[in-house]
């Protein structure tokens, strides 16, 4: 079944309504709780980091030396 453009920019619409309400959200939980937002934010970029490291290890070790060792 096909959508309509009528449909698609519906779906649109509430899609940006919804991404605005949770910024606005986010914004006055951060005025409200400033040091609980310092916390998760250097929690996710501690997540991210780690991602980062593991993935280019697990790089690293596929790749291998041209022995065929997998030293990292």
């Amino acid at each position: 079944m096909a959508e309509t453009n009528d449909e698609k920019k519906s779906f649109f619409e509430r899609a940006q309504d919804a991404i605005e309400d949770a910024v606005e959200s986010t914004v006055e939980a951060v005025k409200e709780h400033p040091v609980a937002a310092a916390g998760i934010a250097a929690g996710a970029a501690a997540a991210v980091a780690g991602a980062a490291y593991g993935a280019s290890k697990l790089l690293d070790r596929d790749e291998g030396d041209d022995d065929g060792s997998t030293k990292g």
